[in-house]
């Protein structure tokens, strides 16, 4: 049987990017990737977030955030650990320690979208996106 290759998405708070990213590369490697994601400061998952990803068929009204500092403390390993934040606006974007190879993908941070909320909704959405043609790169070139 082979082996799962471990995947870690982290950000600022668990509450968007990272749980994006987990989803889609759950959904669409099928069982090459053992997943998980985490947050610095771990919060509640963003209800816009939530709302985007029902629409992909992925439910998140269970769905907790965690923190990078438990995970570190459960001495779990990691082959790939991908950050996503926006290193312009977000100097305190976590690494997780260890020897890992390290990707980083800039992405806004949904919380500092402004607008209406249709606005805002519309701005998460293409965020979603971008995120998942992320994750199909991530997963064409791993597969190379």
């Amino acid at each position: 049987m082979e082996r799962k290759v471990k995947v870690l998405f982290i950000c600022i708070h668990n509450s968007a990017r990272s749980q994006i990213a987990e989803e889609f590369l759950r959904l669409l490697s099928g069982e090459k990737f053992e997943v998980e994601s985490a947050g610095f400061e771990a919060t509640e998952i963003n209800p816009l977030v939530r709302q985007v990803m029902k629409e992909e068929g992925i439910d998140l009204t269970d769905k907790k955030t965690q923190s990078v500092f438990n995970l570190y403390n459960e001495k779990k390993f990691f082959g790939y650990v991908i950050t996503v934040c926006n290193k312009v606006k977000e100097s305190d974007c976590p690494i997780f320690p260890g020897n890992t190879t390290r990707i980083h993908w800039d992405l806004e941070n949904p919380e500092d979208f402004i607008g209406t909320d249709e606005d805002k909704l519309e701005k998460v959405r293409e965020l979603r996106d971008k995120i998942k043609k992320q994750v199909q790169r991530f997963i064409h070139e791993f597969e190379e």
